[in-house]
């Protein structure tokens, strides 16, 4: 049996990681997560502070490609090794992590839904839609408590390209989405919902 894959989008600090944690509570080891954010490009070419102006927000700042194929071969049963990304070096690591497949797989960023070839991967597209204050505020404490960053770099960076590049492709991927989950990933009548197609998958 194929696993199941789930992709879950939304904004930046929406609650996308909220909800993966919740449901991967609820099917404890039956559930593989995969991160977007994991398949940034490596940029060993450019300087840590020509780094640290790119554009992240961008669908062209990920290795999707590489998502894709890594998808496919949990499909078929095989293993993988994904890259990891550092937010504080803002490039990947020199080492990867190897997963084995899993029932369920879930896939979440915040552009996931922006290529064609991913969604196609996806049984259950999910959206998570958080009103644009609390995500920044979100992303705010994130940035500055778990990688290193200064107040004043992440507005700018949340004015310059993480609002316009929300509005350009974050936004209109929601209408791709089968479920909208407001309010964040705590939503516990939606989370319900989501279990119970889960286990409908499963044949539970």
């Amino acid at each position: 049996m194929e696993p199941i894959i789930i992709g879950i989008a939304g904004g930046s600090g929406s609650g996308k990681t909220t909800l993966a944690e919740n449901l991967k509570k609820e099917f404890n080891d039956d559930i593989l997560v995969l991160s977007h954010d994991y398949y940034y490009k490596r940029h060993d070419d450019l300087s840590f502070e020509e780094r640290k102006q790119l554009n992240y927000d961008h669908p062209n700042a990920f290795d999707t490609d590489m998502l894709v194929e890594h998808l496919a071969q949990l499909k078929q049963g095989k293993s993988i090794a994904h890259p990891v990304y550092s937010f504080i070096n803002h490039n990947r690591e020199d080492y990867t992590v190897t997963v084995e497949p899993k029932k369920i797989i879930i896939v979440e960023g915040i552009l996931i839904f922006e290529n064609q070839a991913l969604i196609n991967q996806m049984d259950i597209k999910i959206f998570v839609d958080t009103d644009a204050d609390i995500r920044f505020i979100r992303r705010l404490i994130r940035d500055v408590n778990e990688r290193g960053r200064d107040i004043n770099s992440v507005i700018e960076q949340y004015c310059n390209t993480v609002k316009p590049m929300h509005e350009q492709f974050v936004e209109y991927s929601k209408k791709r989405a089968n479920i909208i989950v407001p309010e964040g990933g705590d939503n516990q009548v939606a989370l319900h919902m989501i279990k119970e197609q889960i286990r409908t998958f499963l044949g539970n």
